[in-house]
Order: structure tokens, then C-alpha cells, then sequence
């Protein structure tokens, strides 16, 4: 496919009109359902119904993304919270199953700290993990739904999905967006990679830096990894 890139007309203008129309109907259309799933996660696991996680968006910006809450705020005696796979529920489950823990994200598409689609928003803490290839990444808003869903969801390596990332940097159009919304109600529909294959979260991104970065020892060895 021809690159057309980020600077491309529709990514500059067109893209975040088309945002913020789709998630107001949305929006409109899921907000009953929405609030079903509120009172039910506030019968199940308590207050909050929803939680923050800070993330990096577009130029490497921190927003706070909002979702739906899905685990228990369960610790042991020293504080420390248990394992993913003993705090989420079963409504906890099935909300991440189809991926309606991430609907109130439509809320920061309209913010303009996201779009529909897009690189997925990742944790602060893995800004300084990136090659410089990878957070390119971040050229473009982050997105509701990542454009290489279609490889797996949670089950792809983070390989795999930074070189989708920068590949759709590299190519945002109209016509992979619409192909991107395809893929992703299909997936969602499968149920198909929402979770690690133990069920759990998905593995900690640790990072590889820059060659160029790294200190060698006096043979020549890594000595250290820039994190």
C-alpha cells in the first residue's frame, strides 16, 4: 500500500471530525447499556464504578484514560494487591471479554486525548522502554482500538504490535480505518485475545533501548539498559 502517512489531508483534518461525530452517537446510542453495566459493577465489586490509568498519547503527552472497572480492589497483609487472575470477577470477565470496560474511552475521544483508531495508549512507565522506532508510536493519537487488533488483541507480542503502530503511522487513511472497525467488531464478536492465554493480565512490556545508547564493558559487553 502507498504511504500517505500522518500529514496525509484526512488524518490532519478530516480524522478527528469524524471522532468526535461517531463517539457523541456512541455515545447517545450505548448510553443506557452503559449505565446497566454501571450499576452492575457497583453491585458486584463496590465503588468505584469506573478508575483512571495514566497513559501516553499523542507527542508523548500523559492523559488519564477512563475505563469501566473490572477487579477487585483485593491486597494481602502488606498492602500489595493480588494477582490480576484472584481480583477479576465474572462480570469482570465478561465486560473485558467483549471490550466494554473500554467504552467510556469514547469520552476521551471527545476530549481529543484519543481516537477511534489508533496505537493503543500504554503506561507512562514504558515511555523510556521504547527504541526510538517504536514511540514513533506516538506521532498520532492513540486509539480506542489498535489497527492491528485483527493479529490477536493481548495475544500478539509487543514486537508485533509496535511494528503495526508504526506501520499505521506510516499509512493512516480513511480506508484503513474503516477496515480497522471491520476487524475489531469481528474480534470483539470472537471474543477472541482479550486476555493472556492464562487469562490473566498481558505480560510487562520491559524494553529494549537504542544500540547506540548502551555502555559496553572492556570486551566490548552490554553493560547497561537504558529504562
Amino acid at each position: 500500500m502507498e504511504k500517505q502517512g500522518k500529514n496525509c489531508l484526512y488524518n490532519r483534518y478530516i480524522k478527528r471530525l469524524l471522532d468526535i461525530l461517531f463517539s457523541l452517537i456512541a455515545l447517545l446510542v450505548l448510553g443506557i447499556p452503559m449505565l446497566i453495566v454501571g450499576v452492575l459493577i457497583r453491585i458486584d465489586m463496590g465503588s468505584p464504578v469506573f478508575f483512571k490509568q495514566h497513559r501516553i498519547g499523542k507527542d508523548d503527552k500523559e492523559f488519564a484514560l477512563l475505563k469501566f472497572r473490572s477487579m477487585k480492589d483485593l491486597r494481602d497483609e502488606n498492602g500489595v494487591f493480588l494477582p490480576d487472575d484472584q481480583r477479576i470477577t465474572k462480570l469482570g470477565r465478561f465486560i473485558r471479554s467483549f471490550s466494554i470496560d473500554e467504552l467510556p474511552g469514547l469520552l476521551n475521544i471527545i476530549k481529543g486525548d484519543m481516537s477511534i483508531i489508533g496505537p493503543r495508549p500504554l503506561p507512562t512507565r514504558y515511555l523510556e522502554r521504547y527504541t526510538s522506532e517504536q514511540r514513533r508510536r506516538h506521532e498520532v493519537r492513540p486509539g480506542l482500538s489498535n489497527p492491528s487488533t485483527v493479529n490477536g488483541r493481548n495475544l500478539q507480542t509487543w514486537e508485533q504490535q509496535f511494528e503495526g503502530d508504526v506501520w499505521y503511522v506510516d499509512h493512516v487513511s480513511f480506508a484503513v480505518d474503516v477496515k480497522s472497525v471491520f476487524n475489531t467488531i469481528k474480534i470483539v464478536l470472537k471474543r477472541e485475545g482479550a486476555t493472556a492465554e492464562d487469562g490473566g493480565a498481558r505480560e510487562e512490556f520491559i524494553g529494549i533501548a537504542d544500540v547506540s545508547q548502551l555502555k559496553t564493558d572492556s570486551e566490548g559487553n552490554f553493560m547497561n539498559i537504558k529504562s
